[in-house]
Protein backbone atom coordinates (compact mmCIF):
# COMPACT_ATOMS: atom_id res chain seq x y z
CA UNK A 1 0.00 0.00 0.00
CA UNK A 2 1.28 3.73 -0.81
CA UNK A 3 0.28 6.54 1.21
CA UNK A 4 0.71 10.00 -0.20
CA UNK A 5 0.48 12.95 1.19
CA UNK A 6 -0.53 16.35 -0.35
CA UNK A 7 -0.44 19.48 2.26
CA UNK A 8 -1.60 21.95 -0.83
CA UNK A 9 -4.25 19.86 -2.74
CA UNK A 10 -6.38 22.03 -5.33
CA UNK A 11 -9.23 22.24 -7.31
CA UNK A 12 -8.47 21.84 -10.93
CA UNK A 13 -10.00 24.11 -13.17
CA UNK A 14 -9.32 23.01 -16.84
CA UNK A 15 -10.84 25.30 -19.83
CA UNK A 16 -10.00 24.22 -23.34
CA UNK A 17 -9.56 27.03 -25.57
CA UNK A 18 -8.98 27.05 -29.72
CA UNK A 19 -6.57 30.08 -28.64
CA UNK A 20 -5.42 31.89 -26.02
CA UNK A 21 -4.96 35.86 -26.77
CA UNK A 22 -3.84 38.39 -23.70
CA UNK A 23 -6.47 41.14 -23.33
CA UNK A 24 -9.88 39.41 -25.40
CA UNK A 25 -12.50 37.60 -24.42
CA UNK A 26 -12.25 34.37 -24.88
CA UNK A 27 -15.36 31.42 -25.04
CA UNK A 28 -14.30 28.62 -23.87
CA UNK A 29 -14.72 25.03 -25.76
CA UNK A 30 -14.72 23.04 -22.51
CA UNK A 31 -14.36 23.20 -18.81
CA UNK A 32 -14.55 20.93 -16.25
CA UNK A 33 -12.85 20.53 -12.55
CA UNK A 34 -10.80 17.62 -11.01
CA UNK A 35 -9.34 16.81 -7.70
CA UNK A 36 -5.68 18.10 -7.82
CA UNK A 37 -2.45 18.17 -6.06
CA UNK A 38 0.84 16.09 -6.70
CA UNK A 39 0.18 13.41 -4.29
CA UNK A 40 -3.20 13.25 -4.53
CA UNK A 41 -2.68 12.44 -8.51
CA UNK A 42 -0.56 10.03 -7.73
CA UNK A 43 -3.16 8.14 -5.50
CA UNK A 44 -5.60 8.68 -8.97
CA UNK A 45 -3.66 7.14 -10.71
CA UNK A 46 -2.66 4.23 -8.49
CA UNK A 47 -6.60 3.76 -7.72
CA UNK A 48 -7.22 3.57 -11.46
CA UNK A 49 -4.62 0.76 -12.16
CA UNK A 50 -6.15 -1.04 -9.08
CA UNK A 51 -2.97 -0.53 -6.63
CA UNK A 52 -3.82 -0.45 -3.28
CA UNK A 53 -3.50 4.06 -1.94
CA UNK A 54 -4.72 6.37 0.52
CA UNK A 55 -4.09 9.92 0.29
CA UNK A 56 -3.95 12.07 3.27
CA UNK A 57 -5.26 15.68 2.44
CA UNK A 58 -5.18 19.02 4.35
CA UNK A 59 -8.46 20.89 3.54
CA UNK A 60 -10.56 23.44 4.03
CA UNK A 61 -13.03 25.93 2.86
CA UNK A 62 -16.21 24.68 0.92
CA UNK A 63 -13.57 24.23 -1.88
CA UNK A 64 -11.90 21.63 0.51
CA UNK A 65 -15.27 20.25 0.87
CA UNK A 66 -15.77 19.64 -2.93
CA UNK A 67 -12.36 18.20 -3.33
CA UNK A 68 -12.82 15.26 -0.19
CA UNK A 69 -16.11 14.75 -1.96
CA UNK A 70 -15.04 14.36 -5.14
CA UNK A 71 -11.73 12.20 -4.27
CA UNK A 72 -14.55 10.09 -2.58
CA UNK A 73 -16.39 9.83 -5.19
CA UNK A 74 -13.84 7.94 -7.38
CA UNK A 75 -13.58 5.71 -4.56
CA UNK A 76 -10.46 6.53 -3.34
CA UNK A 77 -9.67 5.98 0.54
CA UNK A 78 -8.96 9.35 1.88
CA UNK A 79 -7.53 10.72 5.54
CA UNK A 80 -8.64 14.30 4.81
CA UNK A 81 -7.33 16.69 8.31
CA UNK A 82 -9.00 19.56 8.34
CA UNK A 83 -7.28 23.04 7.93
CA UNK A 84 -8.47 27.10 8.96
CA UNK A 85 -7.47 28.14 5.65
CA UNK A 86 -8.69 27.88 1.74
CA UNK A 87 -8.14 24.80 -0.38
CA UNK A 88 -6.93 26.70 -3.41
CA UNK A 89 -7.94 26.84 -6.77
CA UNK A 90 -5.58 26.43 -9.81
CA UNK A 91 -6.97 27.06 -13.54
CA UNK A 92 -4.84 25.22 -16.79
CA UNK A 93 -6.02 26.74 -20.24
CA UNK A 94 -5.69 24.05 -22.91
CA UNK A 95 -4.78 25.08 -26.61
CA UNK A 96 -5.09 22.85 -29.55
CA UNK A 97 -1.89 20.57 -29.51
CA UNK A 98 -1.77 20.09 -25.60
CA UNK A 99 -0.16 23.77 -25.00
CA UNK A 100 -0.87 24.65 -21.07
CA UNK A 101 -1.20 27.78 -19.64
CA UNK A 102 -1.51 27.59 -16.03
CA UNK A 103 -2.64 29.68 -13.16
CA UNK A 104 -1.79 28.05 -9.80
CA UNK A 105 -3.01 29.80 -6.42
CA UNK A 106 -0.13 29.79 -3.74
CA UNK A 107 -2.99 28.08 -0.89
CA UNK A 108 -3.82 28.60 2.58
CA UNK A 109 -1.63 28.89 5.54
CA UNK A 110 -1.15 25.36 7.67
CA UNK A 111 -0.86 26.18 11.28
CA UNK A 112 1.26 24.67 13.60
CA UNK A 113 -0.97 22.27 15.82
CA UNK A 114 -2.76 21.49 11.86
CA UNK A 115 0.58 20.15 10.96
CA UNK A 116 0.71 17.83 13.91
CA UNK A 117 -3.13 16.73 12.69
CA UNK A 118 -1.32 15.76 9.17
CA UNK A 119 1.59 14.23 10.71
CA UNK A 120 -0.26 11.86 13.22
CA UNK A 121 -2.73 11.06 9.67
CA UNK A 122 0.02 9.87 7.85
CA UNK A 123 1.83 8.15 10.80
CA UNK A 124 -1.21 5.85 11.55
CA UNK A 125 -1.50 5.49 7.52
CA UNK A 126 1.91 4.43 7.18
CA UNK A 127 1.70 1.56 9.69
CA UNK A 128 0.72 -0.82 6.66
CA UNK A 129 2.48 1.14 3.66
CA UNK A 130 5.41 0.12 1.92
CA UNK A 131 5.74 3.41 0.20
CA UNK A 132 5.02 7.37 1.67
CA UNK A 133 5.39 9.69 -1.01
CA UNK A 134 5.53 13.67 0.01
CA UNK A 135 3.88 15.40 -2.99
CA UNK A 136 3.63 19.39 -4.12
CA UNK A 137 4.20 22.81 -3.03
CA UNK A 138 4.29 23.18 1.14
CA UNK A 139 1.37 25.88 1.95
CA UNK A 140 2.57 28.76 3.81
CA UNK A 141 3.72 28.16 7.67
CA UNK A 142 5.12 24.81 6.90
CA UNK A 143 8.91 24.17 7.55
CA UNK A 144 10.99 23.45 4.80
CA UNK A 145 12.15 20.59 6.12
CA UNK A 146 8.76 18.82 6.27
CA UNK A 147 9.41 16.52 3.96
CA UNK A 148 12.83 15.61 5.58
CA UNK A 149 11.45 14.73 8.51
CA UNK A 150 8.89 11.95 6.47
CA UNK A 151 12.45 10.48 5.53
CA UNK A 152 14.01 10.29 9.08
CA UNK A 153 10.69 9.36 10.22
CA UNK A 154 10.11 6.05 8.29
CA UNK A 155 13.62 5.23 7.28
CA UNK A 156 14.19 3.26 10.28
CA UNK A 157 10.78 1.23 10.41
CA UNK A 158 11.74 -0.18 6.61
CA UNK A 159 9.05 2.31 4.73
CA UNK A 160 10.68 3.99 1.92
CA UNK A 161 10.20 7.49 1.25
CA UNK A 162 9.95 9.22 -2.21
CA UNK A 163 9.52 13.58 -2.74
CA UNK A 164 8.37 14.72 -5.31
CA UNK A 165 8.27 18.64 -4.67
CA UNK A 166 10.61 22.02 -5.47
CA UNK A 167 12.78 24.37 -4.27
CA UNK A 168 13.65 24.60 -0.36
CA UNK A 169 11.26 21.48 0.36
CA UNK A 170 13.27 19.55 -1.58
CA UNK A 171 16.69 20.77 -1.05
CA UNK A 172 15.86 19.99 2.30
CA UNK A 173 14.72 16.63 1.90
CA UNK A 174 17.85 15.32 -0.17
CA UNK A 175 20.13 14.86 2.99
CA UNK A 176 17.49 13.13 5.20
CA UNK A 177 18.03 10.48 2.22
CA UNK A 178 14.89 9.94 0.33
CA UNK A 179 15.12 6.45 -1.67
CA UNK A 180 13.30 7.95 -4.05
CA UNK A 181 13.36 11.80 -5.27
CA UNK A 182 11.26 13.11 -8.68
CA UNK A 183 12.05 16.59 -9.97
CA UNK A 184 11.19 17.57 -14.02
CA UNK A 185 14.36 19.34 -15.56
CA UNK A 186 13.72 22.82 -14.20
CA UNK A 187 13.74 21.63 -10.18
CA UNK A 188 16.34 19.48 -11.27
CA UNK A 189 18.48 22.78 -12.24
CA UNK A 190 17.04 24.71 -9.42
CA UNK A 191 18.20 21.96 -6.84
CA UNK A 192 21.83 22.27 -8.37
CA UNK A 193 21.78 25.81 -9.39
CA UNK A 194 23.08 25.63 -12.98
CA UNK A 195 21.09 25.10 -16.09
CA UNK A 196 20.18 21.42 -17.69
CA UNK A 197 20.73 21.55 -21.24
CA UNK A 198 22.03 17.94 -22.23
CA UNK A 199 21.38 14.58 -21.01
CA UNK A 200 24.77 14.60 -19.75
CA UNK A 201 23.81 17.64 -17.28
CA UNK A 202 20.53 15.70 -16.35
CA UNK A 203 22.79 12.80 -15.04
CA UNK A 204 25.71 15.00 -13.79
CA UNK A 205 23.04 16.81 -11.55
CA UNK A 206 20.88 13.43 -10.81
CA UNK A 207 24.42 12.07 -9.42
CA UNK A 208 25.30 15.32 -7.13
CA UNK A 209 21.71 14.90 -5.56
CA UNK A 210 22.48 10.82 -4.89
CA UNK A 211 25.51 12.12 -3.41
CA UNK A 212 24.32 14.67 -1.28
CA UNK A 213 21.74 11.96 -0.23
CA UNK A 214 19.04 10.83 -2.64
CA UNK A 215 19.15 6.88 -3.53
CA UNK A 216 17.37 7.69 -6.86
CA UNK A 217 16.23 10.25 -8.58
CA UNK A 218 13.30 9.83 -11.50
CA UNK A 219 13.95 13.16 -13.87
CA UNK A 220 10.76 13.48 -15.98
CA UNK A 221 11.63 15.74 -18.99
CA UNK A 222 8.25 15.95 -20.91
CA UNK A 223 7.98 14.69 -24.44
CA UNK A 224 11.60 13.86 -24.05
CA UNK A 225 11.30 10.99 -21.80
CA UNK A 226 12.40 9.80 -18.37
CA UNK A 227 15.97 9.86 -17.01
CA UNK A 228 16.73 6.89 -13.84
CA UNK A 229 20.20 6.96 -12.11
CA UNK A 230 20.57 5.01 -8.82
CA UNK A 231 22.89 2.11 -7.53
CA UNK A 232 22.86 0.12 -10.84
CA UNK A 233 23.42 3.09 -13.28
CA UNK A 234 21.81 5.14 -15.50
CA UNK A 235 18.54 4.34 -17.52
CA UNK A 236 16.87 6.64 -20.24
CA UNK A 237 13.47 6.21 -22.21
CA UNK A 238 10.67 7.72 -24.01
CA UNK A 239 6.85 7.16 -25.03
CA UNK A 240 6.17 9.58 -28.21
CA UNK A 241 2.81 11.04 -28.36
CA UNK A 242 1.36 11.99 -31.41
CA UNK A 243 -1.87 13.87 -30.52
CA UNK A 244 -0.82 15.37 -26.96
CA UNK A 245 -4.36 16.43 -24.97
CA UNK A 246 -3.38 17.78 -21.43
CA UNK A 247 0.47 17.82 -19.52
CA UNK A 248 -1.52 18.44 -16.34
CA UNK A 249 -1.02 15.37 -13.86
CA UNK A 250 1.58 13.74 -16.25
CA UNK A 251 4.35 13.60 -14.23
CA UNK A 252 2.38 12.77 -11.25
CA UNK A 253 1.05 9.85 -13.50
CA UNK A 254 4.98 8.66 -14.30
CA UNK A 255 5.63 8.57 -10.78
CA UNK A 256 2.74 6.44 -10.03
CA UNK A 257 3.88 4.12 -12.79
CA UNK A 258 6.99 3.93 -11.39
CA UNK A 259 6.07 2.98 -8.06
CA UNK A 260 3.44 0.62 -8.90
CA UNK A 261 6.02 -0.99 -11.35
CA UNK A 262 8.73 -1.76 -8.63
CA UNK A 263 10.46 1.46 -8.38
CA UNK A 264 13.37 -0.15 -9.65
CA UNK A 265 15.27 -1.13 -12.68
CA UNK A 266 14.10 -0.99 -17.02
CA UNK A 267 10.65 -2.54 -15.94
CA UNK A 268 9.72 0.09 -13.38
CA UNK A 269 11.25 3.49 -15.52
CA UNK A 270 8.81 1.28 -19.04
CA UNK A 271 5.50 1.70 -16.42
CA UNK A 272 6.17 5.33 -15.45
CA UNK A 273 6.69 6.22 -19.62
CA UNK A 274 3.79 4.38 -20.46
CA UNK A 275 1.84 6.05 -17.06
CA UNK A 276 2.78 9.41 -17.96
CA UNK A 277 2.39 8.76 -21.80
CA UNK A 278 -1.34 8.00 -21.08
CA UNK A 279 -2.07 11.20 -19.56
CA UNK A 280 -0.93 13.86 -21.93
CA UNK A 281 -3.24 11.99 -24.62
CA UNK A 282 -6.04 12.22 -21.97
CA UNK A 283 -8.09 15.72 -21.28
CA UNK A 284 -7.67 17.94 -18.40
CA UNK A 285 -6.33 16.23 -15.52
CA UNK A 286 -7.42 12.62 -15.97
CA UNK A 287 -5.42 9.70 -14.90
CA UNK A 288 -4.75 6.87 -16.79
CA UNK A 289 -6.74 3.22 -16.18
CA UNK A 290 -5.53 0.29 -18.26
CA UNK A 291 -7.60 0.46 -20.96
CA UNK A 292 -5.33 4.44 -21.66
CA UNK A 293 -1.94 3.00 -20.97
CA UNK A 294 0.16 1.59 -24.16
CA UNK A 295 3.32 -0.07 -23.12
CA UNK A 296 4.26 -0.72 -27.24
CA UNK A 297 5.37 2.58 -27.52
CA UNK A 298 7.72 2.66 -24.90
CA UNK A 299 11.63 2.86 -25.88
CA UNK A 300 14.13 2.27 -23.13
CA UNK A 301 17.44 2.79 -23.56
CA UNK A 302 20.27 1.56 -21.64
CA UNK A 303 23.41 3.38 -23.42
CA UNK A 304 21.96 6.42 -23.56
CA UNK A 305 23.07 9.42 -26.04
CA UNK A 306 24.81 11.66 -23.14
CA UNK A 307 25.00 14.66 -25.68
CA UNK A 308 21.35 14.75 -26.94
CA UNK A 309 20.50 17.98 -26.26
CA UNK A 310 17.04 18.90 -24.55
CA UNK A 311 14.73 21.09 -26.21
CA UNK A 312 13.54 24.11 -24.96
Amino acid sequence: MIVTVTLNPSLDRTIEVDVLTRGEVIRARSARVDPGGKGVNVSRALLANGVGSVAVVAVGGADGDRLRGLLEAEGMRVRAVRVAGRTRSNVTIVEPGGVTTKLNEPGGPVAPGELDELAAAVEAEAAAASWVVGCGSLPPGVPDGTYAALCRRFAPDGIRVAVDSSGAALRAAVPAGPDLIKPNREELAEAVGRPVGTIADVVEAAGELRARGARAVLVSLGAEGAVLVDDDGVLTGDAPVSRPSSTVGAGDALLAGFLAGGARGPAALAEALAWGAAAVRLPASRMPAGDDIRRDIVRIHPRPDLARPLVT
